[in-house]
């Protein structure tokens, strides 16, 4: 039974997420710097979202970059120290089932109210731009 309402409530937190996208793509002139309305807030929580993960992805692949040239130098002094990238990818792996696991309890707060998709993009937001810091804290370490 209790699986029944995790699986349920994770359906119910990527509907949520698909309608707040829709509803962002159908209201793109709401003013984020004034928004009073639920609708107009939680459009603007996904906006925010939506802009931190562009940055994350952008912040990814120059981490990878990173982790390939550090793979490289430490290949050249021992066989056996490689292996940046794939430590990267299992990070960020275990880093996207804590960020969705994480928002999803986040949204528990208002379950079913219209308050719930906003809880869950803020969460998202808030998250996923940490993460770029994290990020960009390994790509400076290692040089690109």
């Amino acid at each position: 039974m209790r699986r029944f309402f995790f699986v349920s409530g994770l359906i119910t937190a990527t509907l949520f997420q698909g309608i707040v996208s829709a509803q962002a793509q159908d209201q793109p002139n709401v003013d984020c710097a004034n928004a009073e309305t639920q609708t107009d807030m939680t459009i603007c929580a996904n906006k925010d979202y939506e802009a931190a993960d562009t940055e994350l992805n952008a912040v990814y692949k120059k981490a990878m970059a990173a982790m390939k040239n550090a793979d490289k130098d430490l290949g050249e002094i021992d066989a056996n120290y490689p292996g940046a990238v794939d430590a990267l990818k299992k990070a960020q792996r275990a880093w996207i089932d804590y960020r969705d696991g994480q928002c999803e309890l986040a949204g528990f707060e208002a379950r079913g109210g219209s308050l719930e998709p906003m809880l869950v993009s803020v969460c998202l937001a808030g998250l996923t731009k940490k993460r770029s810091e994290e990020l960009k804290g390994f790509t400076e370490r290692f040089g690109n």
